[in-house]
């Protein structure tokens, strides 16, 4: 398939270089501690144009969220690429509602987003979402191989009870990858959310409950357990989507797949790295590819609130394999106790928010999407598991953004 270098690509490949209102801290000497620098967060209740959703909820209020809804929420969002100018970001959202029964009229989309964040120097902590222009993904050419919600529409956008999308990288022509949990997946799209392929199979014959090629065969990866994490390689060449959680031959077993995906030949390599996380329960939750071997990689338990006591990044190089055969892996920040000197955390943006201070805690049940900025920092977002509650009982999650330093991330 021919490759387009189009001018969105080259704008989006300069996204990557420093936020002014941050920028003064993006030293790149490897001493020192990992530091909070900026803190943004998107209220719950941010609505974009479209057609009523959550219509197959049970009608009510959940956690102050009353269905169904006049339109499409912005929701949480599981992954993070640079947006077309300087601080501004794409982020995608999942399947919607959390079940693929449920979220049928959840359409699937990328916004573009712009955190002012609150930090030593000032900003306000908002999140400015671009609510004009967005990506929709869609199959107008009838590529994805199974009926989907929308089949007998032109444009055939692709909604939550279609894929369900939990990783997103931009290719250097500027087409977009996506890692799903339905297949699992990987998904290949052009940089306006038109499919371009058929889905690429996780490999080793891995279909989750939800496959719509199960045809009643035992699933052999859990319900929503597949491609949350995926990084791209800065030169493009190569993907690495990986298991938040074991195959169903391990069940409670710390064994994780990362797969490499060879973006030219469109085609999984056979090359596959064992992850172990610290506990069997614990998720791999977003990676980022900081060169051609090193890997950032947020691991984190199912807590919430105060509750959500282990979530950390770690370091991976794949070419570093212990005697056992798993990735050795560096643990580079402690999402629990996060140093915040500046305390830029504080005051709260909203009344109630817990885990603020020096340290700061990530208390958001599913961080789950990571970003390199540019040199040391990086850039963390929490899916708000739209409508639940977290950090407030009784009150939906709202969508939190972080920058953190960590002194030597930068990889040649």
């Amino acid at each position: 398939m021919a490759k387009r270098l189009s001018t969105f690509a080259v704008a989006a490949l300069a996204a990557t270089v420093a936020i002014p209102s941050i920028g003064a801290h993006a030293d790149d000497t490897g001493s020192g501690q990992p530091t909070l620098l900026g803190r943004a967060v998107l209220p719950v209740e941010t609505y974009a144009p479209g057609p009523p959703s959550g219509t197959l909820l049970p009608p009510g209020t959940v956690n102050g969220i009353t269905f169904p809804l006049p339109s499409q929420p912005v929701e949480g969002f599981s992954a993070i690429v640079a947006g077309r100018h300087p601080g501004e970001y794409l982020a995608l959202p999942d399947n919607g509602f959390g079940a693929k029964a449920n979220s049928r009229d959840f359409l699937i989309r990328a916004y573009y987003i712009q955190p002012d964040f609150k930090t030593a120097e000032g900003g306000s902590g908002e999140v400015d979402v671009d609510l004009n222009e967005f990506i929709q993904f869609r199959d107008p050419d009838g590529l994805i191989g199974f009926t989907i919600v929308n089949e007998g529409t032109t444009e055939r956008s692709l909604t939550g009870g279609d894929i369900d999308p939990e990783s997103l990288q931009r290719g250097i022509d500027g087409d977009l990858w996506v890692g799903d949990e339905f297949g699992p997946w990987v998904l290949h799209f052009d940089a306006t959310g038109k499919l371009l392929d058929p889905p690429f199979a996780a490999p080793g014959g891995l279909r989750s409950p939800n496959n719509p090629d199960l045809g009643g065969s035992a699933a052999t990866q859990p319900n929503s357990r597949g491609f949350e994490a995926m990084a791209i390689s800065p030169d493009g060449k190569y993907l690495y989507p990986a298991l938040e959680g074991a195959t169903v031959a391990e069940l409670g077993s710390t064994r994780r797949l990362v797969f490499e995906f060879s973006v030219r030949d469109e085609a999984f390599t056979g090359r596959v790295w064992l992850y172990q996380t610290e506990q069997p329960g614990y998720f791999v939750s977003d990676m980022a590819a900081l060169d051609r071997h090193h890997l950032a990689v947020i691991e984190r338990d199912g807590g919430l609130g105060l509750n959500a006591l282990f979530r950390k990044v770690y370091l991976i190089n794949l070419t570093d394999i212990d005697a056992e055969g798993s990735l050795l892996k560096t643990s580079t920040v402690d999402l629990s106790a996060v140093p915040d000197p500046d305390l830029v955390s504080l005051p709260p943006i909203h009344n109630g928010d817990v885990g603020l201070g020096n340290p700061y805690r990530v208390t958001c049940e599913s961080i789950e999407a990571i970003h390199q900025i540019d040199g040391n920092r990086l850039l963390l977002g929490c899916d708000n598991n739209f409508p639940n509650t977290g950090r407030n009982p009784g009150r939906a999650d709202d969508s939190e953004f972080i920058v953190v330093k960590v002194p030597g991330l930068r990889r040649e």
